[in-house]
């Protein structure tokens, strides 16, 4: 053996492959043959038995290497390895081998979509039926507005006698009918209801309108002009009368006519109208029915009313 070469009956040089290089085949290295051996001429076998392996859980020591002995692990099937190999998480305080679940299942979690949802749709559905309250008050308002402004004439009643009455003037200038409470009664004259087929509310009318200073006043209301009016009277006679006509406190022409133009005898079926046509003023007037001398007043009066022009309806 030379300086720097130790030929090749060290195990450090049993190079297996040493047949592949140059310097290997100079020192005679070979492949291997069919019965099994390979490297160098006489070289030293390295086969080194490591031990053997019961599985009956036993421990065989290993050949020595160096002057140590390693010992070897067993363990049969299904039984559990040593604790020189177990796993960190089987020390105390390891790793945790399972995942453990939060203290506060209902902490961290993300918001709740499905409540702030329904909220929303609560909120909307709000807004949509406020706005529709609205619309339909808005209109019920304008429908109100819109019923006020009629053009059939309406009745005014008044529980007891009184000096005034309230009119309705239509756009052709027409004053509606008054019923009998509506008047003021003087000299007597007085309201019943014993005779039916009066117009008036509840077949109210006025009687004890024949004596002398008995009589009746309207104040009108609402006259849009001055001009030519047809007065009306709606009362049951069952003979010819007539009454004086006062327009604003002054007698008016002639009588004012209050025949029985029914020809009935039976007072319930000789109600019927007369009229006549005097001058009113612009604004409110006073026409007043009463009984003077010489004037034949044995009528029942339930309604007067109104009409601009000169008319000849009886009604």
């Amino acid at each position: 053996m030379t300086p720097g070469d130790n030929g090749a009956s060290t195990p450090e040089d049993d190079d297996p492959f040493g047949y592949l290089y140059a310097d290997g085949q100079a020192r005679g290295a070979q492949p291997p043959s069919g019965s099994g051996g390979y490297g160098y001429p006489n070289a030293v076998s390295r086969v080194r038995p490591v031990g053997e392996r019961t599985y009956g859980g036993q421990q065989q020591t290993a050949p020595q290497y160096g002057g140590q002995t390693i010992p070897q692990q067993s363990g049969g099937y299904g039984q559990q390895p040593s604790a020189a190999y177990q796993a960190p998480e089987t020390f105390p305080g390891g790793a945790p081998t399972t995942r453990q679940a939060p203290q506060n299942p209902g902490r961290g979690r993300g918001p709740n979509t499905k409540g702030l949802l329904i909220g929303a749709i609560a909120v909307v559905a709000a807004v949509v039926i406020g706005i529709s309250v609205a619309m339909l008050n808005g209109n019920g308002d304008d429908d109100k507005a819109n019923s006020g402004a009629s053009t059939t004439p309406t009745q005014s009643t008044s529980a007891s006698p009184s000096p005034s009455s309230t009119s309705s003037v239509s756009a052709s200038g027409d004053i509606a009918p008054v019923d009998a409470k509506a008047f003021r009664l003087d000299g007597g004259a007085s309201l019943a209801s014993d005779v039916k087929g009066a117009r008036a509310d509840g077949g109210i009318y006025v009687t004890n309108l024949n004596q002398t200073g008995a009589g009746v006043t309207w104040t009108v209301n609402g006259i849009p002009a001055d001009g030519l009016y047809t007065v009306f009277a709606h009362y049951s006679a069952i003979q010819d009368g007539s009454m004086t006509l006062s327009i604003n406190g002054k007698a008016f022409g002639s009588k004012f006519s209050l025949q029985n133009y029914t020809h009935q005898s039976d007072p319930t079926k000789a109600w019927t109208t007369s009229y006549t046509w005097p001058t009113l003023t612009k604004g409110t007037n006073t026409i007043s029915l009463s009984c003077q001398s010489g004037d034949s007043c044995d009528v029942l009066l339930d309604q007067m009313w109104v009409q601009q022009g000169k008319h000849t309806n009886k009604g």
